[in-house]
């Protein structure tokens, strides 16, 4: 008997298209929060750098290559974990989960409002509500964010990031030039990470059109590069090294270029750094204080070792930086570095490091300035900057990955103090530049009120002498240290101390659109804003404290390594 079909009721037909706009509704928007990856559409730059010949060549049978052979099985630098680690306690998970969640929270706040108030400008100003570009106009918020919003899983915000990156055109932008430094730290630096992390292509590929452009400002005579990248000097092949340049600027460039060589098997990225590398090397025990190099070089005249002023701090602090993670990102293979690693730190653990005289004698260190009088006499001078918190990091990476047990238990007493700093302040957060009582050695000394009374800054606590910069410029330095040496001993009191210093950064320098850095951190309630909000505050200080309280296995320290901006290479 044949089966009668019949039409669906008009209330049928509504009641399944419910179910079915309900059952859409329901599951669209999980699609929506982890979209597939898609073809952006790649628009090349405007002006191929490529292109343009080089004035001042390096022969064909010149240009050195990165090491061929297969990479060295280095030290662990990451804690082993423990089988009791494996089963931590369930009240611990949440409690790590609950941070993790609020350090989202803050970097969704701010990445909202850039994109709302300041999209591809190079910052928000997070008062005013603004866009403003002082890095070449090429979104540097945006690019510098990439990895961290695919580290925190905000896979959304990430391809549409990347869609726009790949719009961006390097040769429009209202300035003349560019700082070689930063542009190869955030741009260059947060496009090979974040195609590192997610191999999306078309990262790639604005990656090596911003690695031609960058590679132009070897082309000078002596193929050193400038402070400053000139477009039109470089297009004329007019471009000249300077005669007192930043030396950290002239020779932080060695990961980005190393990492971009290995990515496309172009050796002309690593025979530029390596030509740095070589000069340091050659210069190294020749500088008035051997072992280290001063602050100012003069690139004109290849003269490094002129200058008598030595800091870990601001305008030379990646320099040493980079040793350590040079030496992991080439596998071993280039000595060089542990070398110069090595001989760097003797110095500064002689010189520079000095235990501040604090009330209860506390075991910790500051990294301080040294100048060289004409008589070759040595004088510390005992200032402390928020940019050389990254001394305990890198004295434990380095103590790990070359086995010097003694650089770790220095990284530690480093880190820790840069803590107390912290502490000390009433908002939670230490001056940018400050001055401290020393100790006459690296031991323990009495306290000395006698002392302290006539030289200290009565506005701070005892141990301070001044505050010659007392902002908060939401910089990462202290928490990138705490992070290093969670990750290098286990130490799970360290966490604690990170929530601490996240506590009171928020409290301190939020405002309604986002975060700002802040005028004076000695203040007693509220704070004075600045209306900046530098792009490594999402790039490297929430990065950071996100990393702390995830599991060691997320961006491990024996996969990768993290530039000076805190972008993720990864190792080979």
């Amino acid at each position: 008997m044949a089966t009668i079909l019949r039409r669906p009721s008009r209330l049928a037909i509504i009641v399944s298209c419910i179910c079915i706009f309900y059952v859409f509704a329901t599951l669209l928007p999980r699609y929506h929060e982890v979209p597939k990856p898609r073809d952006y559409a790649y628009i090349p730059s405007s002006f191929d750098w490529s292109s343009l010949p080089q004035r001042h060549p390096v022969p064909e049978s010149e240009i050195a290559s990165l090491p061929r052979t297969k990479p060295l099985q280095l030290p662990r630098v990451q804690f082993a974990p423990k089988l009791d680690d494996n089963l931590m306690g369930k009240a611990r998970i949440q409690i790590l989960e609950k941070r993790r969640d609020k350090v989202k929270d803050a970097l969704l706040k701010s990445w909202t409002s850039y994109k709302k108030y300041a999209w591809m400008s190079d910052e928000l100003m997070p008062v005013s509500g603004k866009g403003k570009n002082v890095f070449g106009g090429w979104a540097a918020t945006l690019v510098d964010t990439l990895d961290t919003l695919w580290i925190m899983d905000l896979k959304a915000e990430f391809n549409e990031a990347v869609a726009a990156v790949a719009t961006i055109d390097w040769a429009k932008t209202d300035q003349t030039a560019c700082n070689f430094f930063e542009t190869t730290i955030r741009h260059l630096g947060g496009l090979l990470s974040a195609y590192d992390l997610s191999g999306e292509p078309v990262l790639l590929r604005k990656a090596v059109e911003l690695g031609h452009m960058l590679y132009a400002a070897f082309d000078t005579p002596n193929r050193m590069p400038p402070f400053w990248l000139d477009f039109n000097k470089a297009k004329e092949g007019t471009l000249q090294p300077g005669s007192r340049d930043a030396s950290a600027a002239i020779t932080s460039s060695c990961l980005e270029f190393t990492r971009l060589a290995q990515l496309t098997g172009d050796n002309k990225y690593y025979d530029a750094i390596d030509r740095i590398t070589r000069l340091l090397n050659s210069t190294q025990s020749q500088t008035k204080l051997p072992g280290m190099w001063p602050t100012f070089f003069d690139m004109a005249n290849l003269r490094l070792t002129q200058d008598n002023d030595f800091t870990l701090g601001a305008q030379a602090d990646s320099l040493y930086e980079m040793l350590p993670k040079m030496y992991a990102l080439l596998g071993g293979l280039e000595p060089v570095y542990e070398k110069l690693y090595r001989d760097a730190m003797e110095t500064v653990m002689r010189y520079l490091l000095f235990r501040p005289m604090v009330p209860d004698q506390a075991d910790i260190l500051f990294s301080g300035n040294v100048r060289v009088a004409h008589d070759s006499s040595i004088k510390l001078q005992p200032e402390v900057q928020h940019l050389g918190c990254f001394v305990g990091g890198m004295f434990g990476l380095g103590g790990k990955l070359f086995g010097i047990e003694e650089h770790i238990e220095i990284g530690e007493k480093v880190t820790r103090g840069c803590i107390w700093a912290y502490d000390s302040m009433p908002t939670g957060i230490m001056p940018d530049i400050f001055e401290l009582l020393p100790c006459p050695t690296l031991e323990a000394c009495e306290w000395n009120e006698k002392e302290w009374e006539a030289k200290g800054d009565k506005a701070f606590a005892k141990g301070f002498q001044s505050a010659r910069d007392r902002r908060y410029l939401l910089r990462p330095e202290a928490i990138e240290s705490v992070f290093l040496m969670y990750r290098v001993t286990g130490n799970p009191e360290y966490q604690d101390i990170a929530w601490r210093m996240f506590r009171s950064i928020l409290s301190a320098t939020e405002t309604e659109l986002a975060f700002s850095a802040i005028s004076d951190v000695a203040t007693q309630g509220a704070t004075a804003k600045k209306d900046s909000m530098e792009s490594f505050w999402l790039a490297e200080t929430l990065k950071y404290f996100y990393l702390i309280f995830s599991p060691p296995d997320l961006i491990s320290l024996d996969e990768y390594v993290l530039n000076t901006e805190a972008h993720p290479l990864k190792r080979p």
